[in-house]
């Protein structure tokens, strides 16, 4: 909690797993997760960006949304996450833009 309050993004994007998955004795809160994700998110974590673009573009805790998913894939893309860059370049290839 002490690293949650002083604003570290890994702690928020720890917080949001355990309510996603229900770890560490926190109990499965799709809500809460998303909200976690969102901040960690804002403060530039990555993996917390790749996160909310899988479960906008499934419709998880959150309305489907295709653009949001791309959107944040694309800010974890540019922040090197490795399998956001990947299914974006899937997405240019079955799209032919290659």
């Amino acid at each position: 909690q002490k690293r949650v309050d002083a604003g570290d993004p890994i702690a928020f994007y720890a917080l949001a797993d355990a309510y996603r998955y229900g770890l560490h004795g926190a109990a499965k809160n799709i809500a809460k997760a998303v909200k976690y994700y969102k901040r960690a998110a804002e403060l530039g974590e990555k993996d917390a960006h790749y996160n909310l673009g899988v479960l906008y573009e499934e419709g998880v805790g959150v309305k489907k949304d295709a653009a949001k998913a791309i959107q944040h894939w694309e800010a974890a893309a540019m922040c090197g996450h490795v399998s956001a860059r990947y299914i974006l370049g899937a997405m240019e290839g079955k799209a032919g833009n290659y």
